[in-house]
């Protein structure tokens, strides 16, 4: 298991809200992340950018593990996202060693979180109520877009 780090993981959630916000202006999926490392200090951010690039593999963590850049093992980095990663993006996690994942919340959604505690990382959630607030309102005023986005179909 990871050492827990020591940064407050609200402040590093307020950049992955604030990302996605900016990807609910655009007319996309509200989920952002942010890539840190054990400082705090940030490596890379991004949002859920399927719909605006038309590119089905540009979600969250990928636009902000983009936009880190390339490093020489991730095992120090800390991955925050506004929602529990899908099983696409706990791959990505898993594939590059990435130490912590910080998650805004699992109520709408439980990814893969577990599966990558059970790997060895180290996942909390915050249950952050604007990250809730966020995709439960998207999810009801969009929800054809919501279910395209996690690979599912409408119950």
């Amino acid at each position: 298991m990871v050492e827990a780090s020591s940064v407050d993981p609200a402040a590093l959630l307020a950049v992955a809200v604030e990302e996605a916000r900016k990807g609910l202006a655009e007319g996309g999926v509200p989920i952002g992340a942010a890539l840190f490392d054990r400082s705090g200090t940030l490596l890379g951010s991004g949002h859920n950018r399927r719909v605006q690039d038309d590119d089905p593999s540009m979600h969250a963590e990928t636009s902000a593990f983009r936009a880190a850049g390339r490093r020489p093992g991730y095992a120090d980095t800390i991955m925050v996202t506004t929602l529990s990663p899908c099983w696409y993006c706990s791959g990505l996690v898993r594939q590059f060693g990435i130490g912590e994942v910080i998650v805004g919340e699992n109520t709408t959604f439980h990814g893969g979180q577990d599966w990558l505690a059970e790997n060895g990382t180290r996942v909390s959630t915050l249950q952050d109520p604007e990250c809730i607030g966020l995709m439960t309102e998207f999810i009801e005023a969009r929800p054809e877009l919501w279910f395209e986005d996690i690979g599912g179909e409408p119950a």
